[in-house]
């Protein structure tokens, strides 16, 4: 195989998953075995320390090995939480997704967890003061509050959260809300508008309903 085609392959291009159990052969363009020996080191021993890093490393490795398959996502993370001592619960929600924030919180507070929660459009700043026209909103001609992941993340710090879970924010906005928080993050709910918010389904359903996906540009 030409060199340079072999260093465009990736794990996607993987058809054994060998790194998982080691029971079949590592492709020649295999991501694991081409590494540097000392960077597959240096990680490894992040995850060995007494830091936060190898805190969360090893609570979720527990949470996976104890509940697979046995907890919910909301569940999963309530365990987290509290494997880390995460006592106060920041919660990032879409405004679409406001009730089910709301839902989420009365579970982290009957599980004797604190929550607090910051909304998107919280500033209430209009879309068109950072540049956004008119014709960009989904409501033309009337105050449309702009997506605030930014303010989000800041209010969360000075509330001094230990835990941020993402609900529904957009894509993009997600990532700044990521940027700026200072607590650890964690998805409950990734926003996809058509399929109900499972954005795994538009994947399964690539073949049939949604053909568009492998459609090359």
């Amino acid at each position: 195989m030409e060199k340079e085609k072999m260093e465009s392959l990736s794990c996607c291009d993987c058809g054994t998953a060998n790194c998982f159990h080691q029971d079949s052969n590592f492709p020649s363009f295999c991501l694991t075995t081409n590494t540097r020996q000392e960077l597959i080191d240096e990680c490894t021993n992040l995850y060995k320390g007494d830091d936060l890093v190898a805190k969360l490393a090893k609570t979720a490795a527990e949470i996976e090995g104890i509940y697979y398959g046995k907890l919910t996502r909301a569940e999963e993370i309530i365990a987290f939480a509290k494997r880390i001592g995460a006592r106060k619960i920041g919660i990032a929600t879409c405004v679409g997704l406001h009730n089910e924030a709301k839902l989420f919180s009365k579970i982290l507070r009957a599980k004797g967890l604190e929550c607090y929660c910051v909304i998107c459009k919280v500033g209430s700043v209009d879309k068109t003061e950072i540049g956004i026209p008119n014709e960009l909103k989904l409501q033309k001609d009337c105050v449309e509050g702009l997506c605030n992941p930014v303010l989000q993340a800041k209010l969360l710090n000075e509330a001094k959260t230990d835990l941020n879970v993402i609900i529904g924010l957009c894509v993009g906005h997600d990532s700044l809300f990521i940027k700026y928080s200072e607590a650890i993050v964690t998805n409950l709910i990734t926003k996809d508008r058509i399929t109900g918010h499972n954005p795994a389904a538009a994947l399964y359903t690539s073949n049939f309903y949604y053909k568009r996906l492998l459609e090359e540009e």
